[in-house]
Order: C-alpha cells, then structure tokens, then sequence
C-alpha cells in the first residue's frame, strides 16, 4: 500500500528521476566547453607575450601572438613546444605571472582576464625549472 494514499503515486528524491512539472521538459546541461564558448564573444583573441626565462632557454624569433581566447592552455603548451622543436623527453616549464603554472585545461580567457599585463597575457616559459 502507498503511504501517500493515492494509487501509483511516485515519491522521488531531489535530482533522482524527478518527474518534471507540468509538462515541462528537462532542460540539457551544456558541456564545460560548451559553457566556456556561450560566455566568450565568437572570434575573441587574446594577445599572448612568451618570455623566455633561464640561460639556455631558446628564443621564439616573434614574442606576440593572438590566440582565440576559447582555447585551452593545453593550445599555448603545444605550440610552444612546436615552435621550439622541442622533442616529447625534454622540459618545458611554463608560467603565468612568473609564479604559478596553470592547468593544461584552464580557459585562456579566464588567465587573460585575471593576470592581464598592458593587455596581453604574458606567460614565462624556460626549459629547466625557475620558479617554485
């Protein structure tokens, strides 16, 4: 018997199979990438400043790049990695405002917008460890 007292009454808990209301539909989450674009004006690039930093680091020939600002970091390591030539076994160590290093999946948009420099997002990069 059902302790609510109706016949084929159904109890759910909150978030579990929740039968929408009134005919509504349920409404379907964005993806995280998908989240990030929806905030970012299409076609927005950021300015990216690379320095080299350490004694045997190679330099890039061209130090300012624009990057679409819905890029991951993971873009900025591989291209750096690219234009460096460097091989998969060497390091590459790399930095934001020269202290931390960022995640390979933060949003270039959201560095850009907390540790912007005269309008560009500078990022440090050596190829033996400088800091912390």
């Amino acid at each position: 018997m059902d302790p609510e007292g109706g016949k084929g009454s159904k109890k759910t808990l909150e978030g579990e199979g929740k039968a929408p209301e009134g005919g509504e539909k349920e409404e379907k989450k964005p993806s995280m990438d998908e989240a990030i674009k929806s905030r970012i004006q299409e076609g927005k690039k950021v300015t990216v400043h690379f320095r080299a930093s350490g004694g045997n680091t190679p330099i890039l020939k061209r130090k300012k790049f624009k990057v679409k600002a819905t890029h991951q970091f993971s873009f900025i390591i591989a291209f750096l990695r690219r234009n460096l030539k460097l091989k998969e076994s060497h390091s590459l160590f790399y930095y934001i405002a020269q202290s931390f290093s960022p995640s390979p999946e933060e949003c270039i948009e959201d560095l850009f917008n907390c540790f912007k420099l005269n309008d560009e997002l500078v990022v440090n990069y050596c190829t033996t460890n400088c800091w912390g």
